[in-house]
């Protein structure tokens, strides 16, 4: 997919609610090459999904050694505001000193203010190194299922093809 269709679907103003959210779904292989979905805490810096880790995390030997990952996120209770976003992409891994601002950040996303001082009080204590983990989208596809803005399989059978 090119950059500018990966953009114009990441610039979907249903697409930055979802990316603004504080969870998502990441899949991967695993160490053993078998797929996993876990919901992790991230942020989203306008190109990149990045998600902070703990060095001795499996996802970090996973991803070390097969960096393709896919990310999903949704919203909506009914059809009629049903929305996802499913992104593809690759994750490169850097380890890092300290706790990064980017998990400080995406924790403030789930945070009341007076909390933060001492969740960073906290991790700063707890991490002496943490991974950050930066997906760049290779793909990018944004459904609004009650605008109409459908995967083509179900926009070809609501057509009647």
């Amino acid at each position: 997919m090119e950059t500018e269709q990966i953009d114009a679907e990441l610039d979907q103003p249903g697409a930055g609610e979802l990316l603004a959210q504080s969870l998502l779904r990441l899949a991967y292989n695993g160490p053993d090459g078998t797929p996993r979905v876990v919901p992790i805490g991230f942020l989203w810096t306008r190109r990149r999904i990045v998600i902070c880790t703990a060095t001795t995390s499996p996802k970090v030997r996973a991803l070390a050694a097969r960096p393709d990952v896919a990310a999903t996120l949704d919203a909506g209770d009914t059809p009629a505001d049903a929305r996802s976003l499913l992104i593809r992409g690759t994750a490169t891994l850097e380890t890092v000193d300290g706790v990064p601002d980017e998990y400080l950040e995406a924790a403030s996303k789930v945070l009341d203010a007076e909390q933060i001082p001492v969740f960073e009080t906290n991790v700063r204590a707890m991490y002496e190194q943490m991974v950050r983990i930066s997906i760049q989208p290779t793909w990018a596809k944004f459904f609004d299922f009650g605008s109409g803005r459908l995967p083509a399989f179900l926009r070809e059978l609501a057509e009647g093809r």
